[in-house]
């Protein structure tokens, strides 16, 4: 069992930055993520012992909600993305409604809103999401390969491939934006099958990218463990290349990197 600490916040909404400088403001309900993936850039966030155990903790905002309601700033039309560092949809979000609650003030504010998650639980609030406008809403599913083998690899702590399908083709048929993020793609059985899979979810715009390299002392990268698992598996730059060829024949609305994750681009 993970190790959890509730807190309260001194603030809730985050200025974008970096590849979501496009975005008015990040929310961040929780810090740490425990589905864990050895690849994830957000572990470079925390200190070098909580990088190690990335996955085995988590900290709750528990004031987030009530932090969100008492701002007085015009949310109105502000972009926003839930969640850049955690998963809003991870395991204890079904217990706390944390997630479920911001997104209930952002609706009442009249924000619009990208969501980031990889888990089946998003579609407990269908409810909330169909209250948006279009235009106003995007949920974003990572789906990173078409192998369970290879996601057990490198995603252990996550739902199936499956059953994240599920999830998006449920929202879709529901009427709500769904972008499928592939970042970053992980060693692929049959790159042209997967790109029909995906597509067939009504998913409205995919984005895909390679693993990426930590530059700096403040800048974050893939994980080291989750490079090792790619060599192992003959999975380098070469590979990712002739994937992404195959993905883009068959996918019309494709977008590679960092623009993918555009609210313009998202939210349509």
């Amino acid at each position: 069992m993970p190790q959890v600490e509730a807190y309260d916040a001194g603030a809730i909404l985050t200025p974008g930055r970096g590849y979501l400088a496009e975005y008015d403001y990040v929310i961040n309900p929780y810090i740490g993520c425990t589905f864990g993936c050895s690849y994830c850039y957000a572990a470079f966030f925390q200190s070098p012992e909580r990088q190690r155990s990335w996955g085995d903790w988590l900290r709750i905002k528990q004031n987030a909600a009530a932090k969100l309601s008492r701002v007085r700033r015009d949310l109105a039309g502000k972009t926003i993305y839930l969640s850049s560092v955690t998963d809003p949809y991870q395991p204890i979000e079904r217990r706390l409604q944390l997630t479920r609650q911001i997104i209930a003030i952002l609706l009442q504010r009249q924000a619009k809103l990208v969501v980031q998650t990889r888990s089946p639980l998003a579609t407990r609030d269908i409810d909330l999401f169909q209250q948006f406008p279009a235009g106003a809403l995007c949920i974003n599913y990572s789906i990173t390969t078409d192998s369970e083998a290879i996601r057990r690899q490198f995603e252990t702590r996550c739902p199936p491939i499956q059953a994240r399908l599920a999830a998006v083709r449920q929202l879709s048929d529901a009427g709500i934006r769904t972008a499928i993020t592939m970042t970053p793609l992980l060693p692929l059985g049959n790159a042209a099958d997967f790109a029909q899979t995906v597509l067939a979810t009504g998913a409205a715009c995919f984005v895909t990218e390679p693993f990426t390299t930590k530059t700096g002392a403040f800048t974050a990268g893939t994980g080291e463990n989750a490079i090792r698992l790619a060599a192992a598996a003959g999975w380098g730059a070469e590979e990712y290349a002739t994937a992404e060829q195959d993905l883009a024949t068959t996918l019309p609305y494709l977008r590679v990197g960092r623009p993918g994750f555009s609210p313009r681009w998202l939210l349509g």
